[in-house]
């Protein structure tokens, strides 16, 4: 059982350790706007945000409730 614990609480860190991983991405791609070079599009950035808001999403970091309120304030709806 010990291994079992010491598995359980490795995992629980991963865990934690993604969702942080994930809000620090979500915190750059609020941000990214704002610090984005005049000369780039704003359509390809924009894609660039909705690919890992939706790989994110994909991978169980981002609940659908989540997804749909980040994709919302990344096009401005």
């Amino acid at each position: 059982m010990r291994g079992r614990g010491a598995a359980l609480v490795i995992g629980m860190r991963a865990g934690e350790r993604r969702a942080q991983e994930a809000q620090a991405q979500q915190a750059a791609a609020q941000e990214a706007p704002a610090a984005a070079p005049a000369a780039a599009p704003a359509g390809d950035d924009t894609t660039a945000q909705l690919k890992k808001l939706a790989d994110l999403h994909d991978q169980g970091v981002l609940t659908d409730e989540e997804f749909a309120a980040s994709k919302k304030k990344l096009l401005g709806i």
